[in-house]
């Protein structure tokens, strides 16, 4: 299990807990606090009408007075009241007052008339002095069919002569209940739904910001470029830096050792021709001799310089990330360029240089740097045409948005065992002309190049006859 999917659910886990924890108390709670606000309402009620049945109590005619008379009218009104989604038709209430000995001496549904009521707890505790309340089950075997009886003392001119007692069925308050407790559950189950889905974008922002970390490790362990990532936050970001800089320390290192022993091993063998022909230099020799070893010491020192300038250029360019200045780039004007700067290389070997080029497309990128890549790929093909051949540079799109350049002579091709060889430092082929070896830096500085800018190159050998290198880059043709 990664991490993005334990902290997921460890987050539900704590966010469902305590969810069901709320949500258990307020269902719990909800029927006792309907329960509590519905006494106090009976409260204020039963003393209002003890007050009102004062008179007619007091004077003996609480069956036939004005209060008895009161109460069957409210019984027999309908409310038609829509409280909260619930309809209300009718008055559910029951009244009924005993005297002073707990006698029921009036009843609004007329059938506790004379009963002896002093035991029950409403009644009793009011001719104590207490407040006095009770629920009675109808049915004893149905928690819906409850009663709540609330007392209230009836006084007249100071004394306690009766007990008024106003009894509310629970079943009229359980729509409220039911409807209290539905809400309280939907509410739950949407803030359920949020938290869960907070939880999913947070742990796809983390498993996102993690995944790009991942990636940019494999793409610096393969040897790739990369950038390391940011925007997931600022420890994220610091740590992706602390790796950028940790990997440019341990690759400085390991870059600077391959490099100096790159160097030293082929500065050695130009190094040793200089210093050969310099020795004999030293003795009497004939005009021929001198002039032979005066023009190898400039060809090897050429040489020396060549590799030191490449070597530079190709440093600069594997150190980078992303190319330094970039701008848009025609790239068929930057062909018609590299044409013609080498134009008199060409001449030279009486060599012809064909084009194919679309009108437009454009790439972004570093221009000096895109410009060299293909100028070392024409170098090559110069140098291994044969005297008085054909050139053929051309650019075309070979996929949806990368465009590919491709420089062909007409020599002899690689040999197969060199293939793979090819763009790997300082690996080269005897010139057909000279039968000398160039720097070997020159399409491994292509090769960095085309990485540098999303793209690739690469050479073959043509199925008619010489070699084809290209160089393929995202690209942008006019529509």
């Amino acid at each position: 299990m990664n991490i993005s999917v334990r902290l997921l659910f460890g987050y539900f886990l704590i966010v469902g807990l305590a969810a069901w924890f709320v949500l258990n108390t307020f269902t719990h709670e909800t029927e006792p606090g309907i329960r509590q606000a519905t006494e106090e309402t009976l409260v204020d009620s039963a003393h209002v009408l003890a007050e009102m049945a004062a008179l007619d109590l007091s004077r003996g005619r609480i069956g036939q007075g004005a209060f008895a008379d009161s109460v069957r009218a409210a019984i027999r009104r309908s409310p038609q009241a829509d409280i909260s989604g619930v309809h209300k038709e009718s008055v559910d209430f029951r009244v009924y007052v005993t005297n002073a000995q707990g006698i029921v001496v009036y009843d609004s549904r007329s059938a506790a008339l004379g009963e002896d009521f002093s035991q029950w707890r409403d009644i009793a505790r009011v001719l104590r002095g207490e407040y006095g309340a009770r629920q009675t089950r109808d049915d004893p075997y149905d928690p819906s069919s409850t009663v709540m009886h609330v007392a209230a003392p009836i006084f007249w001119q100071g004394e306690l002569i009766g007990v008024l007692s106003l009894a509310k069925p629970m079943s009229s308050v359980a729509p409220y209940v039911d409807r209290a407790a539905q809400r309280v559950k939907r509410s739950g189950l949407i803030l359920l739904a949020a938290t869960a889905a907070i939880g999913l974008l947070f742990t796809g922002w983390l498993t996102w910001t993690i995944h790009r970390l991942h990636a940019y490790a494999r793409t610096v362990a393969a040897g790739g470029k990369a950038e390391p990532p940011t925007g997931g936050g600022t420890q994220f970001s610091e740590l992706a830096r602390a790796l950028a800089q940790m990997r440019e320390k341990l690759e400085g290192k390991q870059y600077v050792e391959r490099y100096v022993q790159n160097l030293a091993h082929e500065m050695k063998s130009p190094l040793t021709a200089i210093v050969g022909a310099a020795e004999l230099l030293e003795d009497e020799l004939p005009a021929d001799d001198r002039q032979r070893f005066v023009a190898s010491i400039g060809e090897q020192s050429q040489r020396l310089q060549a590799i030191i300038e490449r070597m530079l250029m190709l440093a600069r360019v594997e150190q980078l990330q992303s190319p330094e200045a970039t701008a848009a780039v025609h790239l068929p004007e930057m062909a018609k360029t590299v044409a013609n700067l080498r134009q008199q290389a060409l001449a030279a070997r009486g060599l012809t240089l064909k084009l194919d080029l679309p009108p437009d497309a454009t790439t972004h990128g570093d221009a000096f740097l895109l410009q060299q890549a293909l100028l070392n790929l024409l170098d090559n093909a110069i140098e291994f045409s044969p005297q008085g051949g054909e050139l053929e540079l051309s650019l075309a799109l070979t996929d949806p948005g990368q465009a590919t350049f491709t420089v062909r002579d007409h020599g002899q091709g690689a040999p197969d065992y060199a293939l793979p060889q090819l763009f790997d430092r300082f690996y080269s082929l005897p010139r057909p002309a000279t039968g000398r070896k160039s720097t070997g830096l020159g399409l491994a500085f292509v090769r960095e190049v085309a990485r540098l800018h999303g793209g690739e190159a690469g050479f073959e050998n043509h199925v008619e006859g010489g070699g084809m290198a290209w160089l393929r880059l995202p690209c942008r043709f006019a529509q």
